[in-house]
């Protein structure tokens, strides 16, 4: 099987936690800039989400991994 480049994106400076969804994709939470913010990205299927708190966004971001089974694949 061959893996989709987004199950191991490269790791942006802001990174704080990365989770892998059903199928291995980056499910990544980072800070979201200068205010008090953060945000979760899956690298799978594109959804996101930010939030004021990071205990709101880690937990949103890991029920998103357990449930989420998209894997983008280019093809060429």
């Amino acid at each position: 099987m061959k893996l989709s480049p987004n199950t191991t994106p490269v790791e942006p400076d802001n990174l704080l936690i990365r989770f892998h969804n059903q199928v291995g994709t980056a499910v990544d939470v980072a800070s979201a800039g200068a205010r008090v913010s953060w945000s979760w990205s899956c690298h799978g299927c594109g959804d996101d989400d930010y939030f004021t708190s990071l205990n709101l966004t880690r937990k949103d971001a890991n029920g998103h991994a357990t449930t989420c089974r998209a894997a983008y694949h280019r093809l060429r």
